[in-house]
């Protein structure tokens, strides 16, 4: 996928405040890559639906 959507500084700002308890302290390299192969499963799947559907336009509802 080349560059990534997924930004590591952003992933642990996120778990920081999901984590209210603060057990979780430090986010692994490989989350960003794994949280990145989602996103783009996802995105694929939305794609698909989209033109399925005749649509130009990728909706929230595609994913």
């Amino acid at each position: 996928m080349g560059e990534g959507l997924i930004i590591r500084s952003k992933i642990r700002e996120f778990v920081k405040r999901l984590d209210k308890e603060g057990n979780v302290t430090s986010v692994a390299e490989e989350v960003e890559s794994e949280l990145d192969k989602k996103v783009e499963e996802l995105l694929i799947q939305g794609i698909k639906r989209a033109k399925a559907n005749q649509r130009r336009t990728l909706l929230a509802r595609d994913l």
